[in-house]
């Protein structure tokens, strides 16, 4: 009735102007930050400024503000009506665009909204007719026993609701920067994502904790066992963690970087890509290794890349027996230098005495493998081979010396015949001499 009453007054005219002017006030903010792009799907705008969450926030800012200035002025009541109006309106539009963002699959959204809504109107009724602060003081009265915790009833929904409040925030912030991670993502969009989700665990994590710490639940036992659960994850997950430490260590160190040509546990190629738990070489042929972090530290790792990109490759040929090797050896040089990426002066060896003639060895030197080696050593061994070819230079077939017993006689060496195989006969028979 003294709301009622206080309503009729003339001063109502008076809040009722002023609380106009901080809807106008708000809706001009959020128009005047939005600009006059039109921001389809978001939270805080909306799509006509009025279905945000940004309007009511402010709207009901401003409020607070209007009436802190008039309270030692005018009784009173429009505001004492409108305010629980504002703030029941900004947590039904906080939920739901929050609950749609994070879900849009879900069914039970809708049911949740419809809870919440359900709940903030029954609310603000119950602050508007002053019933409220009753039932606060008989929710205060009933404790509750937990361990060595006395939790009263009214603390436990209090902080139960600031925990909800504190998730749909934390949804809120962590959609908002999952956005802005993703955004322009190309190749590294799943470490974008990984780096979103551990985000929203951290602060959901965070939230939880100080919403119990409201609600004044002792954190002790909640401490001993996060301790207890760290102490198993730290065993369990030793290899996962020495990756991940690996991994900062090398990006931290520079020892290794992405276009390194390196050869580790048996695999040779250059380094694409280095994330928290491991490297990706990718080999000449096109073949990719993912290799663990932690290998890149303990074992010994070739870096090609590290003082000199020319690689040292060789290649052997024969020649036959009787060929002046001093004579041979600087022409066959001069046609290797001559290959294209062939880089610094090419070294001929005699390195074995082989059965069918002298083996050479030959070193060079290529100064970009990383647009391969096979076609490189191609080239290499074409150019020896054309020059052998015009020097006259005889590259040895297979030979073998034959001693045949004194009972056997080579009759004949018949040539190859067009019968079975096409092979050439040998007829070998025994007689006296």
């Amino acid at each position: 009735m003294q709301l009622w009453y206080q309503l009729q007054q003339p001063t109502a005219l008076i809040e009722a102007v002023v609380l106009l002017g901080c809807l106008v006030g708000a809706w001009g903010l959020v128009r005047l930050w939005r600009g006059r792009t039109v921001a389809h799907g978001s939270i805080w705008f909306g799509h006509r400024i009025f279905d945000g969450v940004l309007f009511p926030l402010l709207a009901l800012v401003l409020a607070l503000v209007a009436r802190r200035a008039l309270l030692d002025d005018i009784p009173l009541a429009v505001f004492r009506l409108v305010l629980p109006i504002l703030f029941s309106l900004a947590i039904i539009r906080l939920t739901v665009k929050v609950l749609r963002a994070a879900f849009p699959a879900s069914n039970t959204v809708k049911a949740i909204e419809r809870t919440v809504s359900w709940l903030a109107w029954i609310g603000s009724v119950l602050w508007i007719t002053g019933i409220l602060p009753l039932i606060q003081d008989e929710m205060a009265s009933i404790t509750l026993h937990i361990g060595a915790s006395k939790i009263s009833l009214r603390s436990l929904v209090e902080g139960t609701l600031s925990a909800v409040l504190v998730l749909i925030l934390t949804l809120s912030l962590s959609s908002a920067i999952e956005t802005r991670l993703l955004r322009g993502a190309t190749d590294n969009i799943s470490l974008r994502k990984i780096a979103a989700n551990v985000l929203r665990v951290l602060l959901i994590a965070l939230g939880l904790i100080l919403s119990l710490s409201a609600a004044g639940v002792d954190l002790t036992a909640l401490s001993v066992l996060g301790g207890a659960i760290g102490v198993g994850l730290g065993f369990g997950l030793q290899k996962l963690a020495a990756n991940y430490v690996s991994g900062f260590v090398i990006l931290a160190e520079r020892s290794l970087r992405i276009g390194d040509l390196v050869r580790v546990d048996g695999f040779e190629g250059r380094i694409t890509d280095i994330n928290t738990r491991y490297t990706v070489l990718r080999a000449g042929n096109g073949r990719e290794s993912i290799v663990p972090n932690e290998l890149l530290i303990t074992q010994r790792v070739e870096n090609a890349s590290t003082v000199d990109k020319k690689l040292l490759m060789a290649t052997v040929v024969q020649v036959a027996y009787g060929t002046d090797l001093d004579w041979l050896r600087p022409l066959l040089v001069k046609a290797i230098a001559s290959v294209p990426r062939v880089t610094g002066d090419p070294l001929v060896f005699l390195t074995a005495f082989p059965s069918d003639g002298l083996e050479l060895t030959v070193n060079f030197w290529v100064g970009d493998p990383e647009n391969g080696q096979t076609n490189a050593l191609s080239d290499v061994n074409l150019a020896i081979l054309r020059c052998l070819n015009e020097l006259k230079v005889e590259i040895p077939y297979p030979q073998r010396v034959v001693h045949l017993p004194q009972g056997l006689l080579v009759a004949a060496v018949a040539p190859p015949t067009e019968g079975e195989g096409g092979a050439a006969a040998l007829e070998v028979s025994s007689g006296a001499r």
